[in-house]
């Protein structure tokens, strides 16, 4: 089966800057995939690329087998892309500009249109200049969806949204993974990639340093561990793979990397009355990888 996206040695330089630097990145059809990083990590670069709107500096993109560059056309036939930052024709009322977004990229699913303004809450009569950052963000969502276009490339798609239509919108991603469809997601929302991605992808200065499903990344990030006790709590210091000790009156919660038998043994002769223990989330595992200060500027 072709990739749906399939990038080789893909590049971008502006003068000394290396925008994107050697990618190498596979996405089967059918796959949604998370795309994490900074600000200037190259998310959006990779996605100019994509489109064909910027010429690499090096290296090759394929969408379906289609060169990016010098099939463009023949490649946009297969695709629907959605912006972060929405521009639209004012003087065009919604459905207007749906209609006109539909005869541009050349096919629709009129029925689904519908269902889509329905249940992202749009008024179509109402004229551009009047909607909210949030309500042409939703033009922008149905005029891709509604295309049932065969890869969705989503730069920060659900940016200006409220919370009720952001779960509008991974109800419609959910329905695009159903029909087949590739979804190619790129978020600074950790929640909403951990909800909707079979893989995830993290970016940073313009390399591709970490790749794989939810599970294969948790090394990323310890295991949190809460212990109560109805005693004194043990000395955790000298226990193999354990960190981050912090004792609470009888409650003691720690960080543990690797094998957790070590920890159950001192636990268990302690009298442990209480046991917690969670898997690390997206966040904690981009806050692994970036630390504080880079997550807080993800975008």
């Amino acid at each position: 089966m072709t990739a749906a996206i399939s990038c080789s040695g893909l590049s971008k330089r502006y003068g000394e800057l290396d925008a994107l630097a050697g990618l190498d990145l596979e996405i089967a059809e059918g796959e949604v995939y998370g795309y994490l990083g900074p600000n200037g990590a190259g998310k959006t670069t990779t996605i100019r690329l994509l489109l064909g709107l910027i010429r690499p500096t090096s290296g090759s993109a394929r969408l379906f087998g289609l060169d990016c560059q010098r099939e463009p056309v023949a490649a946009h036939r297969r695709v629907a892309y959605v912006s972060g930052e929405t521009n639209l024709w004012p003087s065009l009322t919604g459905a207007e500009t749906l209609h006109l977004l539909g005869r541009v990229h050349g096919q629709l699913d009129e029925s689904y249109r519908d269902e889509l303004i329905s249940r992202f809450d749009l008024d179509p009569s109402r004229k551009v200049r009047t909607y909210s950052k949030g309500n042409r963000q939703k033009v922008s969502l149905i005029a891709a969806l509604m295309t049932r276009a065969d890869l969705l490339l989503l730069d920060e798609p659900t940016s200006g949204l409220d919370p009720l239509m952001e779960q509008a919108f991974r109800h419609s991603v959910h329905e695009a993974r159903e029909r087949g469809q590739t979804v190619f997601l790129s978020s600074h929302i950790l929640s909403e990639v951990e909800a909707l991605c079979d893989r995830v992808g993290i970016l940073r200065a313009g390399a591709l340093i970490e790749e794989g499903t939810l599970a294969e990344m948790r090394h990323l990030s310890a295991l949190s561990v809460e212990a109560t006790f109805d005693g004194a709590v043990p000395d955790l210091s000298g226990v193999g793979g354990v960190s981050a000790v912090e004792v609470v009156g009888s409650v003691v919660r720690c960080q543990v990397r690797g094998s957790i038998e070590p920890l159950l043994k001192v636990l268990a002769a302690a009298g442990v009355r209480e046991l917690l223990s969670r898997e690390p989330s997206l966040e904690e595992l981009f806050l692994a990888r970036y630390g504080a200060q880079s997550a807080a500027t993800d975008g």
